[in-house]
């Protein structure tokens, strides 16, 4: 799912979507709430309607805000205390009020509202999490009332497998129509992720999609295909285009570099995407890049959502064709499989495309 927090993926429309081949998007649920509102959407026709995009929608209830606002919330039994980053309102968001939201919008796929956890954090926080998160996901589930949306439940369990497996079997008889693996990629090493990953899919349901939240690098994805998730969101490719690194088959590539300040070739001239095809150099770019063209953005912002719906649809084709085993095990030994750790996400400064500091980054910026 290409990632439009506030209704709208950066830099494209739904026609640029639509060609990367996107079918589903992912928006936020307590940042609509805040800006313009849920009632609003719902009475100018609902979130599909309000931005224009006629496929699936899935709404994050807005439990990693807990993690990514974490100066600006509190959390207790009963939900989760905001104060507004845009006025300092304060604002209860509850499992039922998540719920409310959510059908208000009107998306064809709610979360309900867990507790993600940063890390490290020690057991006992972990354990205290899931039971938090269990408990309002049974909460969720009373309050819910539109048979038109699924509602999915999150696992959590922090760094600890034997909770991730706990979290599982707890969400497991609630019958939920979909369940997410929440609270990972905040900070753990890959093989980490990996490990608490195989621990959740182990005990969910074959039958019903499983939605690994935040995930990731094009590595990241086809590990987590491998250990048996389905659905995935992340803002890596639309912010890492605005950054000026692009995504090929041959590894991450940073248009910043002067070696292509002549280079009259395409970004990769294998790729079908509109900025490939388009006759779009990457000394163009480059330039784009260097000089804070808006069209810079939108053209890097496509190749990169386009290269990640090219990366699951392969993916499809070679589960269909069972030969993706094979296939996972020589790509991953490859340029793709070699992405660094890295921090955790979110964190750092953020700059303008020209990389001048701007102050603390959100991960909320998709």
């Amino acid at each position: 799912m290409a990632v439009g927090t506030q209704a709208t993926v950066k830099t494209l429309d739904p026609r640029d979507l639509r060609e990367a081949g996107c079918r589903i998007l992912l928006a936020n649920a307590y940042h609509l709430s805040l800006r313009p509102g849920a009632d609003r959407i719902a009475r100018l026709g609902g979130l599909h309607r309000f931005m224009g995009w006629d496929g699936p929608i899935l709404t994050d209830s807005g439990g990693y805000q807990l993690f990514s606002l974490a100066p600006l919330a509190r959390v207790t039994d009963e939900g989760i205390d905001f104060q507004s980053h845009l006025d300092g309102a304060r604002h209860m968001l509850t499992p039922e009020r998540a719920v409310e939201i959510q059908e208000a919008l009107g998306p064809d796929i709610a979360m309900v509202l867990d507790e993600p956890l940063g890390f490290p954090h020690t057991r006992e926080e972990a354990e205290a999490a899931l039971v938090r998160t269990t408990a309002w996901a049974r909460r969720a589930l009373d309050a819910h009332r539109r048979p038109d949306q699924g509602l999915f439940g999150i696992v959590q369990g922090g760094a600890f497998e034997d909770l991730r497996r706990r979290s599982a079997e707890q969400l497991v008889p609630l019958d939920f129509p979909g369940y997410a693996i929440g609270g990972l990629s905040l900070g753990e090493r890959k093989r980490e992720t990996d490990a608490l990953l195989a621990a959740a899919a182990e005990v969910l349901p074959r039958e019903k999609p499983r939605y690994v939240m935040g995930m990731g690098t094009p590595g990241d994805l086809v590990r987590a295909v491998r250990l048996g998730a389905d659905l995935f969101d992340c803002v890596m490719p639309t912010r890492h285009a605005r950054r000026g690194n692009l995504f090929t088959w041959e590894g991450r590539l940073s248009i910043k570099r002067n070696e292509f300040a002549e280079d009259a070739s395409p970004i990769d001239p294998a790729c079908g995407c509109p900025a490939c095809r388009g006759g779009f150099s990457r000394a163009y770019l480059r330039h784009l890049f260097q000089a804070e063209e808006s069209l810079g953005q939108r053209l890097m912002t496509l190749h990169n959502v386009f290269f990640y719906q090219e990366l699951v649809g392969r993916m499809q084709e070679e589960i269909r064709s069972g030969r993706f085993s094979a296939w996972a095990e020589k790509v991953l030994g490859g340029p793709l499989g070699q992405d660094p750790e890295g921090p955790p996400r979110g964190r750092g400064l953020r700059r303008s495309p020209a990389g001048k500091p701007l102050g603390p980054v959100s991960p909320d910026e998709e």
